[in-house]
């Protein structure tokens, strides 16, 4: 208690000696609005100084009864905030920096996601190993060894707690997700060997603050917040799951897009797939089936299906040891008995993904 109090009269000096003026608005989503001066972000809540009482836009409205009373307010109810007609909605998010290397561990974070929780990465810097410059997008080969075998080596990935059974989250230079789960966000890059690494890219973690868990509320990890690369899985029990349907967005630039379903040999997916990509400047705008099957790709098998067209939708299965299955054309519409257990990944089959562009909207039942 005293530390929040001394955390409180602390942030609210440095507002008045910043000369935060007493014209700040309030709105609320409800429709209500407050004059009065925005103390901070206090204990995952607005702190609002309320001066003027008779400002309301509802008539059901209920103001403050007390001039000068500090209300406060969650995040999910604030619409806005504004300080002399400028906004302030990025005061709802909260940002960390965190700089991760490639070692023997993944890169505790420090930071605490809750299930549903939307998140936005950046990366910035480079990882030098052996004669290889990494950039968060990772190379345009792959490593068997890494964390993730069928993304770029290199490419920054996370994964959400340190249960091993987690997916691997593919974040690159810049991705935004939903946290499936709840727990502690762990990063590195993806690359199986660490020893010849040096250097170190920069993430910055934004993420609402109506989810973020205050420090007094944060959940450790019982491993003293340690991920080791090496990954094994538990099988799941089948009783938790349930048939449903989603719908993916697989841009024209993806490699691997993790559908977030995990699947056991002998069930029925079905796919429905609507889009056009870019495949390249050559080869131009394709529909799920791709183009023309031709070129250097077709002959030396560069491309993951080089018997299917570029540009086309195809999936395959990484299995619980963290090898991939054998992909597969999904195209327009697919009903698949799934061969082996793992997680479900949809792709473009190209061998170029530099200059593609579009996407494919994809309806998975299962």
């Amino acid at each position: 208690m005293k530390k929040l109090i001394l955390a409180f009269l602390t942030l609210l000096a440095i507002f008045l000696l910043s000369g935060v003026a007493l014209g700040d608005t309030l709105y609320l989503r409800d429709g209500r609005s407050f004059r009065g001066t925005l103390i901070g972000y206090i204990n995952g809540r607005f702190a609002f100084k309320v001066i003027d009482t008779t400002r309301t836009t509802t008539q059901r409205d209920t103001v403050a009864r007390d001039e000068g009373e500090i209300r406060f307010f969650r995040p999910g109810e604030v619409d806005r905030v504004e300080i002399d007609g400028r906004s302030l909605d990025e005061l709802k998010f909260e940002t960390r920096t965190v700089d991760v290397p490639l070692g023997p561990n993944w890169i505790d974070s420090g930071i605490d996601l809750r299930r549903n929780e939307r998140v936005q990465t950046t990366a910035s810097g480079t990882i030098l190993a052996g004669r290889s410059r990494i950039t968060p997008d990772g190379l345009r080969t792959s490593d068997p060894s890494s964390p993730l075998p069928s993304a770029a080596e290199g490419m920054l990935i996370g994964a959400i707690g340190n249960d091993q059974n987690a997916p691997v989250l593919e974040l690159g230079a810049s991705r935004e997700f939903v946290a499936d789960r709840d727990g502690r966000l762990f990063l590195t890059a993806n690359r199986g060997t660490y020893t010849d690494a040096r250097g170190s890219f920069t993430v910055q973690v934004k993420r609402e603050r109506d989810q973020a868990m205050g420090e007094d509320n944060r959940t450790d990890n019982p491993s003293g917040n340690l991920r080791p690369r090496n990954r094994t899985r538990t099988r799941e029990s089948t009783a938790t799951r349930t048939p449903t349907e989603v719908v993916i967005d697989v841009p024209g630039t993806s490699r691997n897009t993790d559908t977030n379903i995990d699947v056991r040999t002998g069930d029925q997916i079905t796919f429905a797939t609507t889009g056009t990509v870019i495949a390249g400047r050559r080869i131009g705008e394709v529909g799920p089936e791709g183009g023309k099957v031709s070129g250097f790709g077709a002959i030396v098998g560069t491309r993951p299906l080089p018997n299917s067209g570029p540009g086309a939708l195809i999936g395959y299965i990484r299995q619980p040891n963290g090898q991939a299955s054998q992909p597969f054309l999904v195209g327009t519409q697919l009903v698949l008995s799934v061969p082996i257990e793992g997680r479900l990944y949809l792709a473009i089959n190209d061998d170029d993904y530099s200059d593609n562009g579009g996407g494919f909207k994809v309806k998975i039942r299962y």
